[in-house]
């Protein structure tokens, strides 16, 4: 006994041949159809590229972003604490010198006192043994080697997180054993612990060392040094801009 056709299936037919309501019927499921599976397919896209790429970070208001603004001299002195005290046993800062940081946050003693105290790795070869294999790379023009790159920094510094139910962080732990997940890295699993805890330096001006606060004091540190001449810069453009407007002014008064 042959089965019944599905009652969506079924269609009107008189004289002239299948019904209208049929036709439609079939044309609203293939629509639907073909949506869910466009959905579909984005969203493995999606999640495929936020995989390979790294999350999207969010956008955070930066205090020296703006047009007029510039940075915040107690948190570069803040940020670079940070650095000296938890980024500096890995990551070099080879464009930057001491002498850079007199009158931006040290004085000259203070500059010369610290750069008594550091001892870098003697070569990439001693770096990559302390650190499991990986290279950490120079952090000197990192804000502007990352696309986004203070949100980017700030969210891969403050981004660790467990990794999500059934997700693992390498197909062979025995070659891949430390990964730590980041939803923030490219491929998720990075090298490089969580860094910043809370209380992991004291701040000389008693300032409250939370994650938050150290991830944006060493972001500002870091702004700074891939743009040290930003404050100069939108100086001299201030005052361009009033010069040509003082131009302006006296030109539309003679031309009056």
């Amino acid at each position: 006994m042959a089965l019944p056709a599905p009652p969506l299936l079924i269609l009107k037919q008189d004289q002239n041949g299948p019904g209208v309501a049929g036709i439609k019927s079939l044309r609203v499921l293939a629509l639907l159809g073909a949506g869910v599976s466009g959905l579909l397919s984005f969203a493995t896209i999606a999640s495929s590229d936020e995989a390979e790429h790294g999350l999207a970070c969010p956008n955070y208001p930066w205090p020296h972003s703006g047009i007029l603004s510039s940075y915040d001299h107690a948190s570069i002195r803040r940020g670079h604490q940070v650095y000296q005290q938890v980024c500096a046993s890995c990551h070099s800062m080879s464009l930057i010198s001491f002498r850079d940081l007199v009158g931006v946050a040290y004085t000259e003693e203070e500059t010369k006192a610290m750069a008594a105290e550091i001892e870098p790795y003697a070569n990439e070869q001693a770096a990559r043994f302390a650190n499991g294999g990986a290279y950490p790379p120079d952090l000197s023009l990192i804000t502007k080697a990352r696309h986004n790159g203070q949100n980017y920094v700030f969210a891969l510094l403050t981004g660790y997180r467990d990794p999500p139910a059934g997700v693992s962080l390498c197909d062979d732990v025995q070659i891949r054993d430390g990964l730590h997940y980041n939803p923030y890295f490219p491929g998720g699993a990075i090298a490089m612990p969580k860094m910043l805890i809370d209380g992991a330096v004291e701040y000389e001006d008693g300032t409250p060392a939370t994650e938050a606060q150290m991830g944006k004091d060493v972001v500002t540190f870091l702004s700074w040094a891939a743009e040290p001449e930003m404050e100069e810069r939108k100086l001299m453009g201030f005052k361009w801009i009033f010069v040509l407007s003082l131009a302006l002014l006296q030109a539309a008064y003679y031309d009056a």
